[in-house]
């Protein structure tokens, strides 16, 4: 414990300048304080601006860089799309132009195709017309050299290509074999087929139109071809029409299935 002779006696004047003292050094001390934290205040907001600065800078320059690498970006799509464009405008006016060669190429095709076949149906259809000629014409020498015995009766006429000159329906006949009372109507044909009997049938209501003055007599139906297949002749007996073909070199007529027309 320490003496108490070793600390002087407080006086009114000690306690007040011990107090004064204390006052004035809270006051430096708060000016000290003050100082440090206006200094404080004063390098943080130099070191607040110099890095708004650098940052401002650095997004400046990446704004920059990024709008030059934009641009650049830009061009080379630009240039590219540009250079698709001619590569495409070229391969298509390649395209076209082949196209154009192409379609040259087929019309004249088409064109000579054409008139192959043109002149290949102009030759055919003049062997069908020098078949048809000589089918007729062996027939009709056939009848006029003697056998005009036909359907049973004897006729005195025969003719053939008839076509009426004041007709009613317009109509030809190939042979026709005439009597007094009957007419034989023969439908020649090189190669005949079934599809040949609807009009042969048809035939006999075309000559009672166009020759009224044989009105009454009966009318009998042939059909003459240089060959017969077995529908055909059978769908000549059931019709009723005549059947006359070439066995070896003479003429064979059918005819007792006949009916009147």
């Amino acid at each position: 414990m320490a003496n108490k002779s070793e600390y002087p006696t407080a006086t009114p004047e000690s306690v007040w300048a011990a107090l004064q003292e204390s006052e004035r050094q809270r006051k430096e001390n708060e000016r000290f304080l003050t100082e440090k934290l206006v200094e404080s205040d004063r390098n943080l907001t130099e070191k607040l601006v110099e890095s708004d600065r650098n940052l401002t800078e650095k997004l400046a320059e990446s704004d920059r860089n990024l709008t030059e690498k934009l641009a650049e970006s830009d061009r080379n799509l630009t240039e590219k799309l540009a250079e698709s464009d001619r590569t495409l405008t070229e391969k298509q006016t390649e395209t076209d132009r082949q196209l154009k060669e192409t379609n040259r190429q087929l019309k004249e095709i088409s064109a000579d195709f054409d008139r192959r076949m043109k002149k290949q149906e102009e030759i055919m259809g003049s062997w069908s017309n020098n078949h048809g000629a000589f089918a007729e014409e062996y027939f009709f020498n056939s009848f006029e050299n003697g056998k005009q015995n036909f359907f049973g009766e004897k006729f005195d006429r025969i003719r053939k290509n008839v076509k009426p000159l004041d007709f009613k329906i317009e109509d030809e006949y190939d042979i026709l074999l005439i009597n007094g009372k009957s007419v034989g109507i023969i439908e020649v044909k090189y190669k005949a087929h079934e599809n040949n009997i609807p009009k042969i049938i048809k035939k006999a209501e075309t000559f009672r139109a166009n020759f009224p003055n044989y009105a009454n007599h009966q009318i009998y139906l042939g059909l003459a071809s240089m060959a017969f297949y077995p529908d055909l002749e059978q769908t000549c007996i059931e019709q009723g029409i005549a059947v006359v073909k070439q066995v070896g070199d003479t003429v064979v007529i059918y005819d007792e299935h006949l009916k009147v027309y």
